[in-house]
């Protein structure tokens, strides 16, 4: 293996470099720090949400491990939108588009500073896709890592965490939880830094990017304020700095649909969240890999389920963290065929090697394949006439996989959650929220604000809930989100009408269909009114413009871009 060409030195060698050197001055670097590497490291830290406030802090140790190994570090931040705090209003169209403002963010600081390599720290559910998507559209040496979870509170002896302040809100409007005993949860659901501490979608895009490669194995199931984060952070730098200097595997290397099927399984065995899977196709996108929801739903079905994590299951990050964290996983997965042993980890491992001295799993908090909590994924794919692409829902944790009953149908969010606040719903009813797609929001806002309301009226199972939004990866019970194609794109759900029969099936069949004929469907497209959009102005109006399907990873360009190649100079 050989050192890899300095992209950097386009910006310091040479006469006419001289403006560009001083500049560099100004900034306190000397001719020694000039001469080196420059690696850039960025965060998502700043006061948006408890997942991004201490990442400044483990950011300065990569910066150690940067130096230590010969580099000169180079740090900036990006924005991050809490999902947190812009649930269940107007705020969430900006969470989903955020993922695409981080990605772009990233590369125009790396492209115009000509940097060298790259670690990124994300923490928060759109963050971390967002920087392993512009890692992979880069292809610079690069090494991402997960800023960590928080730990779960304890409230009268028992575990609680901010989903359980979620589905009180719903148990105190259905008055089976007292406003006192929501306030004690509230005050203890979020104990420290760091994102959701259950099997949400931070925690799961964690273990994809230690699947996929791209991150360090064994730390992104470490919690936010554990100590050992150090190590990591300073193992980070030296790594990258490794993979520049001795000709390492790059991201593109690292992602090829092998891993990305790797990724898929994790999600699956793991309950993991629903936006997960469409996450991975925008990372495959970045690649110029073509990896559909078709692709997710393929490995979904294979895979079994064997992670007893919140908030289907039990536990939560800490509890897998102790047993050994991800490589436990992925050493019994491997094992029983379903993950590929043979795809390379960022030390050029292959990913068998690098978890064979793993631990086995403990039956409890992680069971073996052969005695699984569900003989497929977590999480699948269903498909019908209701939607063509198809549409993604959690099963772990779900009992009544069959669910058919009369639509009630509502136009946004904001009128289903009049209705759904009030308790104006009936058992048995599909309470259908369209036009919240990519397009149709715009932004895919997503619906843990009703579910989790449903679900603390004691009705999680009792009513089902579909939308061409998306989920939480705390949402949890009959809902099924994602539909593809979206009402805004002419998707058969801008075609429902109150009291018309839907049939899901999240079982064998994998389905989900309007029982209507298509005589009759026809003539509600041909009568369907083309609606003008309203306009939006802003970072909305652009990305309602450039977003494609959901099915597709709802990304925003033609995917695998490529750096200047004639920029890096000969040396």
């Amino acid at each position: 293996m050989t050192a890899r060409k300095l992209r950097s030195r386009v910006t310091t060698d040479g006469l006419d470099r001289s403006p560009h050197r001083a500049f560099m001055r100004g900034q306190g670097l000397d001719d020694e720090a000039i001469s080196k590497p420059m690696i850039g490291i960025v965060t998502t830290h700043g006061d948006t949400s408890p997942c991004n406030g201490n990442l400044a802090e483990q950011a300065l140790h990569a910066r150690d491990g940067i130096i230590e190994a010969g580099g000169t570090p180079r740090q900036f931040t990006t924005i991050s939108v809490s999902d947190g705090l812009s649930m269940n209003h107007q705020g969430m169209k900006c969470s989903l588009v955020s993922r695409e403002v981080i990605a772009d963010s990233v590369e125009l600081v790396m492209r115009g500073h000509a940097y060298d390599g790259l670690v990124g720290y994300g923490a928060c559910d759109k963050n971390l896709p967002a920087i392993i998507m512009a890692m992979v559209r880069l292809n610079a040496p690069s090494v991402f890592l997960f800023g960590g979870s928080t730990l779960p509170g304890l409230l009268n002896g028992k575990t609680v965490s901010n989903i359980d302040a979620y589905e009180g809100a719903g148990a105190v409007e259905a008055g089976l939880m007292d406003h006192d005993d929501l306030t004690r949860i509230e005050k203890v659901g979020t104990t420290t830094f760091g994102a959701c501490p259950g099997q949400f979608t931070a925690n799961t895009m964690g273990m994809v990017a230690e699947v996929l490669g791209i991150s360090p194995l064994g730390t992104s199931q470490v919690p936010a304020v554990f100590v050992e984060r150090a190590a990591i952070g300073r193992n980070a730098g030296r790594i990258v700095m490794d993979i520049l200097q001795n000709g390492g595997p790059l991201p593109r290397d690292l992602v090829t649909r092998k891993s990305l099927e790797n990724a898929c399984a994790i999600v699956a065995a793991t309950g993991g969240s629903t936006n997960g899977g469409m996450h991975i196709c925008a990372i495959a996108h970045e690649a110029g890999i073509p990896f559909t929801m078709d692709d997710v739903g393929a490995v979904f079905e294979r895979t079994p389920l064997i992670g007893n994590l919140k908030p289907g299951g039990a536990y939560y990050a800490k509890d897998v963290n102790v047993l050994g964290g991800v490589p436990v996983l992925v050493k019994t997965l491997i094992e029983s065929g379903h993950i590929h042993g043979d795809c390379l980890t960022l030390s050029g491992e292959s990913l068998e090697t690098a978890v064979a001295n793993a631990p086995d799993p403990d039956g409890e908090i992680i069971r073996k394949p052969e005695s699984p909590i569900d003989a497929s994924g977590g999480v699948v794919v269903i498909k019908g006439n209701l939607a063509p692409e198809g549409g993604f829902i959690k099963v772990a944790g779900l009992t009544t996989r069959v669910h058919e009953g009369p639509a009630r149908v509502f136009e946004s969010e904001e009128e289903a959650m009049s209705q759904i606040r009030s308790r104006n719903y009936k058992e048995g009813e599909v309470l259908i929220i369209r036009n919240e797609g990519p397009k149709g929001g715009p932004g895919m806002r997503e619906m843990l604000g009703p579910t989790a309301l449903i679900y603390g009226h004691g009705m999680g199972q009792k009513v089902a809930l579909v939308t061409d939004g998306r989920f939480s990866g705390a949402t949890r019970g009959m809902c099924i989100g994602y539909l593809s194609p979206e009402a805004a794109a002419g998707g058969p759900i801008g075609l429902v009408e109150n009291g018309d029969t839907i049939r899901i099936d999240t079982g064998q069949a994998r389905s989900i269909d309007l029982l209507i004929d298509e005589k009759t469907l026809e003539q509600r497209r041909i009568a369907r009114a083309s609606v003008e959009p309203p306009r939006l102005a802003g970072a909305l109006e652009k990305y309602r413009d450039q977003v494609g399907s959901a099915f597709y990873g709802a990304v925003t360009h033609s995917g695998a871009a490529n750096w200047p190649v004639d920029e890096v100079p000969d040396e």
